[in-house]
């Protein structure tokens, strides 16, 4: 019935922040228990898409229409916009006014939408039976994010995280050259997302100060960034973070700075800012053979936004040699490039598609939620501690 409260599956009400955030794709609607006819056991599952903006549109509707076994079967926007460039770029899909209207024909939702809707609507999907993935932050808080991790586990479908910065170029080549044990003992870790965006984007949510909302660069880029260390290096022991609001006009932070201590006494350096005009090493390792350095970005964002696709020639590589790639240093002056590995995001949703095949719950999804409560748990910690001004011990 429509304006009716929406339960989960246990008949409880969604906790009221969710539903106070006035979620434009979340409709109060009764949500149906259940599966839809699809059940996992079809050629293809069918995917749903709740949100069409940079990250619905350039990274999940192009990699979920490339992987086989989905299917883009749905998207939610209002935007007639939106809804125009849907039509041109992906003409079978649905667009639909609110992801009520997907569930009954979908196996999987995807969950693009901005960070303030994000647990509300994988709530609504979880309640539904539907397997969800969910763009990083998973949620605003770690506490959010635990409750989606309870609500599907209790629910029996599977729920996974959108951290695609674990398949970029320079990671991949970093792990594995950090696995053949080039480096030896690995000292310090420096990893940065700095951009040169020194006004500020008027009417971005990310902009916006309101907490609710998840904006400001701790939760957008700090998630990639502490989640690569924690993956390289372990879930770290202690947190000490500088955050800063340096724009004019900037509500929330646009200067971040995250020192980790990993497991056996590796230290990762975290930042990200706004006023980097010089285009620093993206990766810096330095241990006990030599340094590896890292400059440029993964292609795979503007190669998606500028319409490449996973199979396409040129697709996720870059040149060995090229100023904009890896090179080794051993401490002798003489500098060595280093062969990147391709970039593979569209890996991302095959495994996503391995997971929701195997019924035994043997294969975990490439990103679980209790990695994506693990970033949150360490993002809060640094939150705490640069309000404090002091060290957080983390366990």
């Amino acid at each position: 019935m429509r304006g009716s409260t929406p339960y989960l599956r246990d008949k409880t009400p969604y906790p009221a922040a969710a539903l106070a955030a006035g979620d434009p794709l979340l409709r109060g609607d009764s949500v149906q228990n259940g599966m839809s006819d699809h059940d996992g056991s079809a050629t293809e599952l069918r995917v749903a898409l709740a949100g069409y903006g940079l990250a619905g549109a350039a990274f999940h509707a192009p990699l979920v229409a490339a992987t086989e076994g989905l299917e883009l079967a749905s998207v939610v926007t209002r935007s007639q916009e939106r809804r125009g460039e849907l039509g041109r770029a992906f003409p079978d899909a649905r667009a639909v006014d609110a992801l009520s209207d997907a569930l009954e024909d979908c196996d999987v939702v995807v969950i693009a939408s901005p960070n303030r809707f994000h647990a509300a609507l994988a709530h609504e999907a979880i309640a539904a039976g539907k397997h969800v993935v969910i763009d990083k932050p998973v949620a605003v808080t770690a506490r959010e994010a635990r409750e989606l991790r309870d609500a599907a586990a209790a629910a029996g479908v599977v729920a996974a995280a959108f951290h695609n910065r674990r398949w970029d170029d320079d990671f991949l080549t970093l792990r594995r050259e950090l696995d053949a044990g080039r480096l030896g003992r690995v000292v310090t870790f420096e990893s940065r997302f700095d951009r040169f965006r020194p006004q500020v984007k008027e009417g971005a949510w990310r902009e916006n100060a309101d907490p609710a909302d998840g904006g400001g660069l701790l939760l957008d880029l700090g998630s990639h960034l502490v989640d690569q260390a924690i993956q390289l290096f372990g879930a770290p022991a202690t947190v000490y973070a500088e955050l800063d609001v340096r724009r004019a006009g900037a509500a929330v932070e646009d200067d971040v700075f995250v020192a980790l201590e990993h497991p056996g006494g590796v230290r990762s350096h975290l930042y990200a800012g706004v006023f980097a005009a010089d285009a620093p090493a993206r990766f810096r390792v330095l241990g006990e053979r030599g340094a590896l350095l890292f400059y440029g970005l993964d292609h795979q964002e503007p190669q998606l936004r500028a319409g490449l696709r996973p199979g396409d020639r040129g697709w996720a590589t870059r040149e060995t040699g090229d100023s904009d790639g890896a090179w080794w240093h051993d401490g002798s002056g003489a500098v060595e490039p280093v062969a990147m590995a391709p970039g593979a995001w569209d890996s991302y949703y095959a495994g996503v598609v391995r997971t929701i095949r195997d019924r035994s719950g043997d294969t975990p999804p490439p990103v679980t939620l209790d990695d994506a409560i693990g970033v949150l748990d360490v993002l809060e910690a640094a939150r705490d501690s640069a309000a404090r001004g002091t060290v957080v011990a983390l366990g």
